[in-house]
């Protein structure tokens, strides 16, 4: 499944529409953001049973202030629209996925 680019705009309704919602928050100047990108690709493919979405926090300043994104890249995973876990930083894929359980 492709990865979504997520805006104030569609937000809402892709995060309640869908059971789990794996979000990256990310940059394109932030190196650590370039290096989990093609690992975020790899879950979308690999995962048809979640949504995956990404917010740059660049373009959708309200949206990285309302979950109080403060560093990037982060990761929220949303279950059933709740905040799920957050994760800070460049991961790897595998501890990524384990937020996913």
């Amino acid at each position: 499944m492709a990865v979504l680019h997520l805006t104030k705009d569609d937000f809402e309704k892709v995060i309640t529409e869908n059971e789990t919602v794996l979000v990256d928050f990310w940059a394109s100047w932030c190196g650590p953001c370039r290096m989990l990108g093609p690992i975020i690709d790899e879950i979308a493919n690999e995962r048809p049973d979640i949504t995956v979405a990404k917010v740059n926090v660049d373009e959708e300043e309200e949206l990285a202030a309302q979950f109080e994104v403060m560093s990037i890249p982060t990761v929220i995973i949303f279950k059933n629209g709740e905040i799920a876990q957050k994760s800070i930083g460049a991961k790897p894929k595998l501890a990524l996925l384990s937020l996913l359980d």
